[in-house]
């Protein structure tokens, strides 16, 4: 199948109904607290059970889309999420609202790995993490637009309101798969019995070198879905910005994000994948320290905190793409039981961390704190468990397979 335009359009908005549903609802999050008379902490953890839900959707939609395709189990959960929408517009009190979002990240599962999946069908190395890299554009398209969309109809019709926009949206993204999405993987390239399928994930845990590709995007995940989920009450409640300065803020961030997805796709014409991951890593985790010393010194102000964010995004996209691509790279038989367990690792470890910044109370420093955590243990995964920074030991990560 040719990369075309439209391709990448399909595949990177499967990828970003995820990422469209937290970020359109993202500004609303104190008003949920309010109206829901509950905590910030609370309403964050509409957040976090989201990302719940999704990383056990991985798990149990990434290997049946080995065993029946990709197309239905897209279809069926992008419908079950239009479902989850509707019981979210008419949540009567925050834990049936948690459950909802659970459910929701749970469906919206069945997009984003059968588009991760899709990819390795076809692709791989270079041209995967190229293809990747370029869904980062479309992905980097919901901090662009959709916490400003949310705010607005937030302002206007209140926060039940984004839920009715979000069922929209997949209702128009189950229009578009019914008539563009292709069948990628053939009947005589899926697997036989659904058990043998999920019997797959031990074939993948016995292989350190993909476990550890697979960790790496979910560490780096962790560190900016604590940005995602922290950044409202840091910037709100901390600098007094309003839902319109946040949501433009946001969007700023969101340029970085696309900007470094188009530099990474240009650099993988030149460099391979684990070279790019191994210098990307690195930097990512000085910009993150740079961010914990301003939060703790308030040294450059608001200004100096914006700009340091700014700079952590432009870099952000490069090493999930280049490492998801390596480990995706070295399992195409079980294409979207690895998607799966990628998937996972990006859901669950996130989710465990980002609501630490809660718990620190949603200061600056605290965002600081944990974003670097969660970018060092990366560079440590990275390190010892694949051999890229020993001699020769990105050439070993870059070996491509005999066959697709």
């Amino acid at each position: 199948m040719a990369q075309t335009h439209k391709y990448v359009l399909m595949l990177g908005a499967m990828s970003a109904l995820g990422a469209v549903s937290t970020d359109m609802y993202l500004p609303n999050l104190p008003d949920v607290a309010v109206d829901l008379h509950t905590s910030a902490t609370m309403a964050q953890f509409t957040m976090t059970f989201m990302m719940l839900g999704g990383a056990l959707g991985q798990l149990v939609i990434g290997p049946l889309s080995d065993r029946f395709g990709r197309r239905l189990p897209a279809m069926i959960g992008t419908a079950l999420h239009v479902v989850s929408c509707a019981l979210c517009m008419f949540a009567p009190a925050i834990a049936p609202l948690i459950g909802y979002r659970a459910a929701m990240g749970f469906c919206n599962a069945a997009a984003g790995v059968t588009a991760t999946a899709i990819i390795r069908d076809r692709f791989v190395g270079r041209d995967a993490a190229r293809l990747m890299s370029r869904l980062m554009l479309v992905i980097g398209a919901a901090p662009l637009f959709a916490p400003t969309v949310g705010s607005f109809i937030g302002q206007y019709v209140g926060w039940r309101g984004v839920f009715a926009a979000l069922g929209l949206y997949g209702i128009g993204l189950m229009i578009a798969m019914w008539w563009k999405l292709p069948e990628t993987l053939p009947p005589a390239r899926r697997s036989p019995h659904s058990a043998a399928v999920f019997q797959g994930f031990g074939g993948l845990l016995k292989d350190g070198h993909f476990t550890a590709l697979a960790v790496v995007p979910a560490l780096m995940s962790a560190a900016f879905m604590t940005y995602i989920v922290s950044s409202s009450f840091v910037l709100q409640g901390q600098y007094q910005l309003s839902s319109l300065q946040f949501a433009l803020v946001f969007g700023c961030n969101g340029v970085a994000l696309v900007a470094g997805a188009q530099v990474n796709a240009a650099l993988v014409t030149r460099f391979s994948p684990s070279q790019i991951l191994r210098v990307a890593v690195p930097i990512s985790l000085i910009g993150c320290v740079v961010l914990m010393i301003l939060g703790f010194t308030g040294w450059g102000g608001l200004p100096g905190l914006l700009v340091t964010l700014f700079v952590i995004m432009a870099v952000q996209n490069a090493s999930p793409s280049n490492a998801s691509a390596l480990a995706l790279t070295r399992h195409g038989e079980k294409a979207g039981t690895a998607a799966a367990f990628i998937g996972f690792m990006q859901s669950v470890i996130p989710a465990v961390v980002a609501p630490i910044v809660g718990l620190l109370g949603n200061q600056s420093w605290a965002m600081g704190l944990v974003m670097t955590c969660g970018v060092l243990a990366a560079l440590l995964v990275l390190a010892v468990g694949t051999p890229i920074y020993r001699p020769g030991g990105a050439e070993l990560l870059d070996r491509l397979p005999t066959s697709i």
